[in-house]
């Protein structure tokens, strides 16, 4: 399996420098992977050394916690689009799914939905806080709010993406929408184990070294 087209190569650290994201657009230009997944300060300039590549670019809207204001998150949304984003991976509130309060949970992605123009809207749930029936809850949430992709994790909380989660994730929204695991994956056998699971894309800081084998 040629692993590279499902792969969002990423660096979200905090103190990712000009020199780390030159880098990580040079080798998902190399590899081919689908997209780099970066914070938004970093979205015109990894669509301007990508153009002409073939490698989208994911931006992180609301990351890591997902405690932004619903406005916040859609204005930087919206920088996102005029910046050059092909995808959008938005945080969930994960305080209001674990209220309960769905209403909030849908329009805070339904809004980001609006605000990202047509481009896939990825929701990360952090499913390592959530129970099975939250985790139900947010996927439904998210296809609901007009999501094309449900995701596991930040990578930055208590865990990352597990199969149990994956399977769950992809029995709820079945063809409704896509999924992507992230979070806590490093080599060829754990990709591959979240394919198999159901994720139509993975999130990958170790992408070289996973399509390497």
């Amino acid at each position: 399996m040629e692993l590279n087209a499902y792969i969002d190569h990423t660096n979200l650290k905090q103190n990712a420098t000009r020199a780390d994201l030159a880098r990580l657009c040079d080798e998902a230009a190399k590899y081919h992977f689908a997209t780099v997944s970066i914070n938004s300060c970093w979205t015109s300039f990894a669509a301007q050394r990508l153009a002409g590549t073939g490698v989208g670019v994911t931006t992180c809207i609301g990351f890591p916690l997902g405690a932004a204001s619903s406005a916040a998150k859609t204005a930087e949304a919206a920088q996102a689009v005029s910046d050059g984003t092909s995808e959008i991976d938005m945080v969930v509130n994960v305080g209001a799914l674990i209220d309960g309060d769905d209403d909030y949970v849908k329009d805070d992605i339904a809004g980001v939905v609006r605000a990202a123009s047509g481009h896939p809207v990825k929701v990360i749930l952090e499913c390592c806080l959530l129970t099975d029936e939250q985790i139900v809850r947010g996927c439904e949430d998210a296809v609901a709010a007009g999501a094309a992709f449900v995701k596991t994790s930040t990578g930055f909380s208590t865990g990352g993406a597990t199969v149990h989660d994956v399977e769950l994730m992809r029995k709820t929204v079945g063809s409704r929408a896509r999924v992507k695991a992230a979070g806590g994956i490093h080599t060829r056998e754990e990709a591959l184990a979240m394919i198999n699971a159901g994720a139509d894309r993975l999130g990958c800081s170790a992408s070289v070294k996973i399509v390497e084998g």
